[in-house]
């Protein structure tokens, strides 16, 4: 895959193509970013920001992906950069993300691929947490989110088992983008224990969240 646009073209029948179609806004105006900053006047929300540690292990299913799709991941560092959060910000977020989990159907990795473990881009439609979060991010980058504010994040669920969302850093905090629920949660209303997450600085690189914590063997939710 060389870009979005030719993976576009050549995948005219997958949910990708199908969201360019049936979204109202595919096209969105350039977005305003910035440094990241104090919480914004007028945003829809203010959450708080996660403590971050030391480099953790990267997760075998990111590590996997990215001999898989190594264009993607072999872009060098950059310097952090958060969301300006305003309510267009935050509307275009919610809707890219509602109409992920409305239009992805959810399957295990077992059931799509034969393996416990497996992240990818849910190109034929089908997909688990991770996947949701991989489209997520892909969408939102190509409508002119930066990628240092779209982190792939590890938690673990009420039931401690391993999940996967998307983690959106903006000017008024931390919020969360989840297969799980369609709502735009701060990231310490989500009822999860968050482990890792990529690094703004590299997305190659992952970093503790919290106290330290044993990381779950994989992500299937």
């Amino acid at each position: 895959m060389k870009d979005w646009r030719d993976w576009r073209a050549r995948a005219s029948n997958s949910a990708m193509t199908l969201f360019l179609i049936a979204s109202p806004a595919a096209g969105l105006a350039a977005l305003t970013i910035s440094p990241a900053a104090g919480a914004e006047t007028g945003s829809t929300m203010v959450a708080s920001y996660a403590r971050i540690g030391g480099p953790t292990s990267v997760p075998y299913g990111w590590a996997d992906f990215c001999r898989r799709y190594a264009g993607e991941c072999d872009s060098g560092p950059l310097a952090p950069l958060d969301i300006n959060l305003t309510p267009k910000t935050m509307k275009e977020i919610g809707r890219v993300s509602q109409w992920v989990n409305a239009h992805i159907k959810p399957v295990s990795d077992m059931e799509h691929w034969g393996v416990i473990d497996r992240w990818d881009y849910p190109s034929d439609g089908k997909g688990d947490c991770e996947d949701y979060a991989l489209f997520k991010r892909k969408i939102l980058i190509e409508e002119g989110f930066p990628r240092q504010a779209l982190l792939m994040t590890v938690v673990k669920d009420e039931h401690n088992e391993g999940h996967s969302v998307l983690t959106v850093k903006t000017s008024a905090g931390e919020f969360v983008l989840d297969n799980m629920n369609d709502e735009v949660k701060p990231w310490d209303r989500t009822g999860y224990r968050f482990v890792k997450r990529q690094s703004q600085t590299d997305q190659n690189v992952w970093v503790q969240i919290g106290d330290p914590t044993t990381a779950p063997d994989y992500v299937s939710r």
